[in-house]
């Protein structure tokens, strides 16, 4: 089963991601934000990182540029999720190696299609 990595300060979000995720086939894990979302990807690197932007103390951003920086998950699937659809919000997404950058809000089936897509661009094949 493939392992997807939410993460979210809002446990709202996170509740109603890992429900769509479950019932698509994937794995899911939660962290509430970008220092609990490096650690877990110290311990597991999922196949499929969902990071929202907006989070205190560390941003989706960082945590994204920070995961590049690193041997073992300059490849890792990153798809941000966020509420800001500006272009410079996007542009910086993608420049510090988001995958994909989709906006809030998403549908089930959009997001879970995304996903799938980006699984199969590394390599995997999807459930």
């Amino acid at each position: 089963m493939q392992s997807v990595l939410v993460v979210d300060d809002e446990p709202t979000a996170r509740s109603m991601l890992r429900l769509i995720l479950v019932r698509a086939g994937f794995e899911v894990r939660e962290a509430k934000d970008g220092y609990e979302a490096l650690e877990q990807v110290e311990r597991i690197i999922p196949d499929v990182m969902l990071l929202d932007i907006m989070m205190p103390g560390m941003d989706g951003f960082t945590v994204c540029q920070i995961l590049r920086e690193q041997e073992n998950t300059v490849d890792l699937p990153i798809i941000m999720l966020s509420a800001r659809a500006d272009p410079e919000s996007v542009n910086t997404g993608l420049r510090v190696g988001a995958t994909k950058y989709l906006t809030k809000p998403v549908t089930p089936d959009e997001l879970t299609r995304h996903i799938r897509e980006v699984l199969s661009i590394e390599g995997e094949i999807p459930s």
